[in-house]
C-alpha cells in the first residue's frame, strides 16, 4: 500500500564493544515502547561497535542480530534495519540489512571501506547498489563512509530514490563534516536523507557524539540530541517532495556517471 507519509524512527545508540547479546538485550530495552512507525533504524555495526575483529565476532553477532531483527521486525510490525558484520562466500562484509515483518530481508553491502581505519584490511568491498520500494517509497541504503563519494550517492532522473538512508559510526572529532555531507547529499539528490549515528566511546578509545538526522531535500534539518543515546519518530512527506520536484526538477539535468 502507498504511503504519503512514511513514520521513521532514529535510534541514536551507545553500543557495548563487541559485546552481540548484551547490545541486542539493550536494544531491546530501548526500543520496546515504540509503536506505529514504519521503518526503525538503527546504527551501523549496531552488535559489535566498529570492530575489525571480524574473525572472532561475525559467525554469531551475524545470527544474533538477524534473529532479533526478524523478531522485532514481525512483533512491531514495521521494517527493523541497521548494518551487522558478515560472513559470506569466503569473505567478510560491513553488511545493512533490512528485515520486513514477514521475516523476508534483503542486504547492502559496504562499497567504501575506512581505510584509516584498516577496514580494507578484514572486510571486502560491495559492489551492487540497491534501491528498496517500500510503501511507494524508494530507499537507498548506505553505510557511514559511502556519504563522503557522491557519485556513488547519486540520484538518478530515470530511476530516481527518494530517500538516502545512511547508518554510521562517524567520529565526534569529524561530525561537522558528517552534519554538511548530510546536507549536501540531500540537496544535490532532491531527496529526503536520513543519518542514525552512534553515541559513546568504542573500544578503540573513539568517542561519538551522535548527529543522527533527518534532512529534506531542501537541506533542512531536524537533528536528535547531541551526546545522548535517544530515539525519535520523523514523518516524511512524499507529496511535498514530489511538488518540489515538479517545480524544481533539478534531476534532469543532472550528469551521467559510470562506477568502476
Amino acid at each position: 500500500m502507498a504511503m504519503d507519509t512514511l513514520k521513521i524512527t532514529l535510534v541514536q545508540l551507545d553500543i557495548i564493544w563487541e559485546n552481540a547479546q548484551s547490545n541486542i538485550n539493550h536494544i531491546t530495552l530501548l526500543i520496546k515502547d515504540i509503536v506505529n512507525t514504519d521503518i526503525i533504524v538503527l546504527p551501523e555495526m549496531f552488535a559489535t561497535g566498529f570492530s575489525m575483529n571480524p574473525d572472532a565476532l561475525a559467525h554469531d553477532s551475524y545470527k544474533v542480530g538477524v534473529d532479533f531483527m526478524r523478531a522485532q521486525a514481525q512483533l512491531k510490525e514495521c521494517v527493523v534495519c541497521g548494518s551487522l558484520m558478515c560472513f559470506d562466500n569466503g569473505n567478510y562484509y560491513n553488511r545493512f540489512v533490512w528485515m520486513q515483518p514477514s521475516g523476508e530481508m534483503v542486504t547492502y553491502d559496504k562499497r567504501h571501506l575506512f581505510t584509516m581505519g584498516d577496514e580494507p584490511k578484514h572486510y571486502s568491498a560491495g559492489k551492487e547498489t540497491l534501491i528498496i520500494d517500500y510503501k511507494g517509497w524508494r530507499i537507498r541504503p548506505l553505510i557511514c563512509y559511502d556519504l563522503r563519494f557522491p557519485v556513488w550517492s547519486r540520484n538518478k532522473s530515470n530511476n530516481p530514490f527518494d530517500i538516502l538512508l545512511y547508518v554510521a559510526n562517524w567520529p565526534s572529532k569529524r561530525v561537522q563534516q558528517w552534519n554538511k555531507l548530510l546536507q549536501a547529499r540531500a540537496i544535490e539528490n532532491s531527496c529526503f536523507v536520513i543519518g542514525v549515528n552512534r553515541v559513546g566511546v568504542d573500544g578503540n578509545g573513539f568517542a561519538y557524539s551522535g548527529g543522527s538526522a533527518s534532512v529534506d531535500f531542501l537541506g533542512e534539518v531536524e537533528m536528535l540530541t547531541d551526546n545522548v543515546e535517544c530515539l525519535q519518530t520523523i514523518a516524511l512527506d512524499k507529496a511535498a517532495l514530489y511538488s518540489f520536484r515538479s517545480q524544481f526538477p533539478v534531476l534532469l539535468d543532472a550528469d551521467d556517471f559510470v562506477v568502476k
